[in-house]
């Protein structure tokens, strides 16, 4: 399986599922992290280094015979705008990689660009699905090269119009949303994926972009960590008469999910 974890800077992905991205990699899934933006500027961080951190974390969390790949459109961040053009960089990322599933941020969020990311994955989806876009002139994204600091590299990637002969329709069947929100609210979940015996891999992962989790902002670690506790709790994962402490993620999602019977509940 395909699966796109949609971030709206690098770390976001590790931060709200790195569980579950080590998880399914570890299943052999093919997992894509798209980071809409490099995450910078930022008070101890530069690009080069934000992009070595995330290279690093996405090794962290890769398995040996399922490797995490990572890509950047790179949007401008703290000025992430949904637009056509970035609707349609997204929907070829979709097409390229033959996306199964999406993880996008939960909708409700007090961060501008988490809410616009989240916008326009959606509306990419939707987008990804359409046939004769290139014969009709209608793909866009070559505006996203006007970006102020932009990628100008991974903006000319994105930006040529898909060939729908070399990377056809595709229409994810499944659309997520993860919890990387800046919202003091407690999250909402549909469902919780258990990621115990993984989380001290999503830790390492999000302790890997040094300039923003271990030089400052360290209590975010923790916060995550009884996060991951509380949602093992609410599922019973782990097996605490014998002394293990599970964990696990939240995720929410709009359309029903389906049961051939009761055995894949937890």
């Amino acid at each position: 399986m395909n699966i796109l974890v949609v971030g709206p800077h690098p770390d976001d992905q590790e931060a709200g599922m790195g569980g579950t991205i080590a998880r399914l990699a570890s299943l052999g899934h093919r997992v894509v992290l798209l980071d809409m933006t490099n995450g910078e500027p930022t008070p101890l961080g530069d690009p080069v280094t934000r992009a070595k951190e995330a290279s690093r974390a996405a090794e962290i969390l890769s398995a040996p015979r399922a490797p995490v790949v990572r890509v950047m459109l790179g949007l401008p961040n703290r000025a992430v705008e949904h637009s056509l053009a970035a609707r349609h960089a997204v929907a070829k990322v979709i097409r390229r990689h033959r996306i199964d599933v999406m993880f996008v941020p939960f909708f409700e969020d007090a961060h501008p660009d988490h809410k616009a990311v989240t916008h326009i994955a959606e509306d990419a989806r939707f987008d990804a699905k359409l046939g004769r876009m290139r014969e009709a002139g209608q793909w866009r994204g070559e505006e996203l090269m006007n970006v102020p600091r932009i990628d100008r590299a991974a903006a000319a990637e994105f930006a040529e119009p898909p060939d729908d002969e070399q990377e056809p329709p595709r229409y994810p069947k499944w659309l997520f949303y993860y919890y990387a929100t800046h919202l003091r609210w407690p999250a909402n979940p549909t469902f919780c994926i258990d990621i115990t015996g993984f989380q001290d891999r999503k830790v390492e992962a999000i302790r890997a972009y040094e300039t923003q989790f271990v030089r400052a902002n360290g209590h975010v670690v923790e916060w995550i960590r009884a996060g991951g506790v509380y949602f093992g709790s609410r599922i019973g994962a782990g097996d605490p008469a014998r002394g293990v402490i599970g964990h696990a993620e939240p995720f929410f999602s709009k359309e029903p999910l389906g049961l051939t019977d009761l055995t894949s509940l937890v």
